[in-house]
C-alpha cells in the first residue's frame, strides 16, 4: 500500500510504501475488541479496599467476660456485627484483573488496527518530526500546518508514534488537548483505538516493523 508523506510544513514530498504484512490485514472485531478489554483489564487499578476484623484497628482485650453478665458472649469489639467493625466480603486490594493473551494474538490484533488505520485513511505519514526547542507552540503550529493542507486530517484526537524517545516533542506536546505521543516499540491496541489519527515518522515504520516482525 502506497500513502502519501508530507514535510512538517504540510507539503507533499512523496509516497511511502507501507509493508502489506502490517498495513493489509483484514480485519477481526472480535480478535480486536478481546485485545482491547484485557488491556483495560491489565491497566485497572484496584483503588476500593475495606478492613476485615485483622485489619480493623482495636479490639484486643474482649469486651466483657463470657457468662454471667445477661448479655450475648463476644470475642471482639472488631467482629463485623460490630459498629465500626470489620467488613465480611468486602472489595480487597487483593483482587487481580489481569488477564493473559497470547503474545501472537495480540500482534495480529495490532496489525489489524493499523491496517483499518491505513485503509480509512487516518494514518499520517511525515518524513522526520523534528523540533529544536520543548516549545508548545512549535508542535501546535506543525499539526496546524498539516490539518490545512492533508484534506484527510481534519479535527480528532492524534497519537504522535515517534521512533525514539525525544523529550522536546514529548514535553512540547503534553499541553495539546487530544495530542499524546508513544514510542512505535510501545504501540498497542488500546492506545490506537482511543485516539482517530496516528501520526508516523518513516522512521517509525521502520521500528515497527523490527520490534513486531521478529
Amino acid at each position: 500500500m502506497l500513502i502519501n508523506t508530507y514535510n512538517q510544513k504540510g507539503e507533499k514530498i512523496g509516497q511511502t510504501r507501507l509493508p502489506k504484512e502490517i498495513f493489509e490485514l483484514p480485519a477481526n472485531p472480535d480478535l480486536v475488541h478481546q485485545i482491547a478489554v484485557s488491556q483495560m483489564a491489565n491497566r485497572r487499578k484496584v483503588i476500593a479496599h475495606t478492613k476485615t476484623r485483622a485489619e480493623a484497628r482495636g479490639g484486643g482485650r474482649k469486651p466483657w467476660r463470657q457468662k454471667g453478665t445477661g448479655r450475648a458472649r463476644h470475642g471482639s469489639i472488631r467482629s463485623p456485627i460490630w459498629r465500626g467493625g470489620g467488613v465480611t466480603f468486602g472489595p480487597t486490594k487483593e483482587r487481580v484483573f489481569k488477564k493473559k493473551i497470547p503474545k501472537k494474538m495480540r500482534r495480529k490484533a495490532l496489525f489489524m488496527v493499523l491496517s483499518a488505520k491505513a485503509k480509512e485513511k487516518l494514518l499520517i505519514s511525515l518524513d522526520f518530526l523534528k523540533i529544536e526547542k520543548p516549545k508548545t507552540k512549535l508542535m501546535a503550529e506543525i499539526i496546524e500546518n498539516l490539518r490545512s493542507k492533508i484534506k484527510d486530517f481534519k479535527k480528532g484526537s492524534v497519537l504522535v508514534a515517534l521512533p525514539q524517545k525525544d523529550e522536546n516533542v514529548i514535553l512540547a506536546a503534553r499541553n495539546i488537548p487530544n495530542l499524546q505521543t508513544i514510542e512505535a516499540r510501545n504501540l498497542n491496541v488500546l492506545d490506537l483505538l482511543s485516539f482517530k489519527y496516528l501520526l508516523i515518522p518513516k522512521e517509525a515504520l521502520k521500528v515497527i516493523k523490527e520490534t513486531f516482525m521478529k
